[in-house]
């Protein structure tokens, strides 16, 4: 006798995988603001004339939000559910890749949600 099959469907493995970070572990998700994956890493890293060097003006811990504004003088708020709020108060310099979402604070890097 054979095990029935345990069908699940992509909406209920979407929801079940969407975020750990809420339940207080690592993300398991790559959406935008969550875990920061190799190959958007690696795309970065690939258009080094992209980035732009910026000064965090807002950083709220609690929340993931973060303010930067870049050396000629656009605003762009961020969200991070990884921490880079923590690693990054206001008044530090970090890089901005807006085009893929990274931002680098030192040589560690997040995804970021851009709105």
């Amino acid at each position: 006798m054979s095990t029935p099959l345990n069908r699940l469907s992509p909406l209920s493995v979407r929801e079940r995988s969407a975020c750990m970070c809420r339940h207080g572990f690592a993300c398991s998700s790559f959406q935008a603001g969550h875990a920061l994956h190799l190959i958007q890493a690696r795309i970065a890293s690939a258009t080094p004339t992209e980035w732009a060097d910026a000064i965090v003006e807002h950083a709220d811990a609690a929340t993931g939000e973060l303010t930067v504004r870049t050396l000629d003088g656009a605003t762009h708020a961020l969200w991070n559910s990884g921490g880079a709020a923590l690693e990054a108060p206001a008044g530090t310099p970090i890089a901005l890749h807006v085009r893929y979402g990274v931002l680098a604070v030192g040589r560690t890097q997040f995804n970021v949600a851009l709105s």
